[in-house]
């Protein structure tokens, strides 16, 4: 296969033209698959179960949009433990880690919980836009 950014024809020649109009359709094709990673807070604690299935619904959202949905809180539950607090610390500082690495924070639901208080701190903090949502994934302008 031709690498789409020689400007040679396929008999050697110099083809500027083609060669930009390849180019040109090699950065579109690469737009149009980009999906910027968004991390996603919602309340956890309380309604374990109704908790997972909003956080699930609003993953799917986040996708809808365009987005990769990053929801720490949904895989970190599924090996670490609420009660211990050496796991809820070690949590805490891996979603950070996590944070660094999106391009926002969505923050979802009426309820802002302590830990979701310390994302969207840590958010700010580093000059990361921070965006709001209901329940029912609609934008709460700021």
């Amino acid at each position: 296969m031709r690498n789409p950014m020689d400007m040679r024809n396929a008999e050697g020649y110099v083809d500027l033209t083609a060669g930009i109009a390849l180019a040109n359709v090699t950065r579109e094709q690469r737009a149009k698959s980009y999906r910027p990673l968004v991390y996603i807070a919602s309340p956890f604690v309380g309604d374990n179960e109704k908790n997972i299935e909003r956080a699930c619904g609003y993953c799917r959202f986040a996708v809808r949009k365009g987005f990769i949905p990053l929801a720490p809180h949904l895989l970190f539950s599924q090996f670490m433990r609420d009660d211990d607090e050496a796991d809820q610390e070690l949590a805490g500082f891996m979603g950070f880690v996590l944070l660094t690495k999106c391009a926002e924070l969505w923050v979802f639901g009426d309820v802002v919980t302590k830990d979701m208080s310390a994302e969207i701190a840590r958010a700010i903090h580093r000059g990361q836009p921070v965006r709001h949502f209901t329940d029912d994934c609609e934008e709460v302008p700021q």
